[in-house]
């Protein structure tokens, strides 16, 4: 699965807290760019001036739910 995303500075944290809870592999990209989203740094590396796609496969409510909110801010 691939949905798109902005995430602001703020946010970054709470986003890393809920990916780690899932039992399966999360990436974020943009560009030629890829980082685990279970990293807080690699995660707050990224340019938060573009909509980032997050690549999954597995299912978890909070991360469907956190990731439905930060599309809608697109």
């Amino acid at each position: 699965m691939v949905r798109t995303i902005h995430l602001t500075p703020d946010e970054v944290q709470h986003f890393v807290n809920v990916a780690s809870k899932c039992d399966f592999d999360i990436d974020i990209s943009y560009n030629r760019y890829i980082v685990d989203a279970k990293s807080f740094l690699g995660v707050y590396g990224l340019d938060f001036h573009r909509p980032l796609k997050v690549s999954y496969n597995g299912y978890n409510s909070d991360f469907e739910e956190l990731l439905q909110r930060l599309a809608e801010a697109s």
